[in-house]
């Protein structure tokens, strides 16, 4: 059987980033799973996927597991499980903003690069590319880490629009 694959990069920031390929006809639900899995963290948290990266909740196109729930946020949201990835990224450079954990809020850029024909009977994806090392999901904010620096001298944390990101502090 003949489809297609979409090449998406996956990243936090610019040193934290992953590159898949997924078959497009694969939900938006196993491609939640697949981001939380390739970044090592726990799939149990609600999530959703917004045009506007700088402020989802201005967001034109909305896809949320909400709407699976039957509790959507915005009345135009779509469902993340009958929902493609075709659908959601139909051409090359489109980008859209992955929010998991609204309480801790982890915001992931995902933007599709290329796409390609596959021969491919199940569900389809791997892992292309990888670079740095991905945050704990749950840090503890007093342990320090394997370098000897906690948390909060490793990653600053701050709110953009509403939402709270770690980036990581400058390398001394």
């Amino acid at each position: 059987m003949i489809t297609s694959a979409i090449v998406l990069r996956i990243s936090l920031d610019d040193e934290i980033w992953r590159d898949i390929e997924i078959a497009a006809d694969a939900s938006l639900y196993k491609l939640a799973e697949l981001i939380n899995q390739v970044f090592g963290f726990d799939f149990d948290h609600a999530f959703g996927f917004y045009d506007n990266l700088k402020n989802p909740y201005k967001s034109k196109t909305v896809y949320e597991l909400f709407k699976d729930m039957g509790e959507p946020s915005v009345v135009h949201a779509r469902s993340v499980k009958k929902s493609n990835v075709q659908d959601a990224f139909e051409k090359d450079k489109q980008a859209l903003l992955f929010l998991f954990d609204y309480g801790d809020g982890w915001a992931f850029k995902v933007q599709r690069t290329s796409s390609r024909p596959i021969d491919a009977k199940k569900t389809y994806w791997k892992l292309l590319k990888s670079q740095g090392d991905a945050p704990e999901q749950y840090p503890s904010f007093e342990d320090e880490d394997d370098d000897g620096r906690t948390f909060d001298e490793k990653y600053e944390m701050k709110v953009v629009d509403g939402i709270t990101v770690a980036s990581r502090r400058d390398e001394k």
